[in-house]
């Protein structure tokens, strides 16, 4: 709030501050730090699929494909990012999380969970030998578009406990890149990146990563970043362990719908049961 200053030409003046109040910096807590950390991971990641795959494609000293350092480089910020958005929550809810707390959030996971895979499948579309670099452009605006969406649904619906309704924008990231990262021909590619962004703002039902779960994606972010750094210093066998996690990744990312479709499929059947019973009792 402002109010006017009779004495300066210039009309306004900031209205002097409660000194009881805190400086904005000092509100921040340690899990909104973490959300900050997930939005730099983002940034970075974008950072590194242009100067490390785009640029020196554009500049004729790359042969084609994806720049092993760079692109791993990216995926790793990537799964960094997940691991800060996984411990920001943890965090919040151990501890405490600012009134800025949901919205840095969302805008953290935009920028490392939206922009930075959208653009790695636009660079794509650009280096790929069998790509079209405009139809991936579209791919790359509908996963930004549906993480925006998911995001956006995310802050105005209330569901039970426990639980996502859609692919989370993590998972989804990571499921977009592996797809990437198998170099499957161009049409599979582009309809699994597709299969992925419906999922995102689908109605099917994901379970929070909490206690157990949260360990077994630490641990799968771990195992994937070794398998990413394996691949891009040419170990031996780097090339099939990236690309049987990569695999692992899309595998998972089409049998969690599968397995929540028949959970709700089963739960309908129970209470399609539970009423005839009550009816005919």
């Amino acid at each position: 709030m402002t109010v006017t200053d009779p004495d300066r030409k210039s009309g306004w003046v900031p209205e002097e501050e409660d000194d009881d109040e805190m400086p904005l910096s000092m509100r921040l807590s340690i899990a909104d730090t973490l959300t900050l950390g997930n939005a730099t991971c983002g940034f970075l990641a974008v950072y590194f699929t242009t100067t490390g795959v785009l640029i020196p494609h554009l500049a004729g000293n790359e042969d084609g494909g994806m720049a092993r350092h760079s692109a791993a480089s990216a995926v790793i910020l990537m799964l960094l990012a997940s691991v800060f958005d996984l411990f920001d929550g943890l965090v919040a809810r151990k501890l405490r999380s600012s009134p800025m707390g949901a919205e840095l959030d969302n805008l953290s996971d935009l920028i490392s969970f939206g922009l930075a895979p959208a653009y790695f499948v636009a660079v794509w579309g650009m280096v790929a030998n069998d790509a079209h670099q405009r139809v991936s452009v579209v791919a790359a605006v509908v996963v930004l578009l549906a993480v925006i969406l998911r995001l956006a649904r995310f802050s105005c619906v209330t569901l039970r406990d426990g639980i996502f309704q859609g692919m989370p924008s993590p998972f989804g990231a990571l499921t977009v890149v592996s797809i990437v990262l198998l170099e499957l021909p161009f049409v599979p590619t582009l309809l699994a990146i597709i299969g992925v962004a419906w999922l995102m703002v689908s109605r099917v039902e994901y379970p929070k990563p909490r206690g157990r779960l949260a360990g077994a994606m630490l641990s799968w972010i771990v195992l994937s970043i070794g398998m990413l750094v394996a691949w891009a210093f040419d170990a031996p066998g780097g090339e099939l362990l990236l690309q049987t996690g990569c695999a692992l990744q899309v595998v998972l990312g089409a049998v969690i719908p599968l397995f929540a479709t028949a959970r709700r499929v089963n739960a309908f059947r129970d209470h399609r049961r539970e009423a005839r019973a009550a009816a005919q009792g």
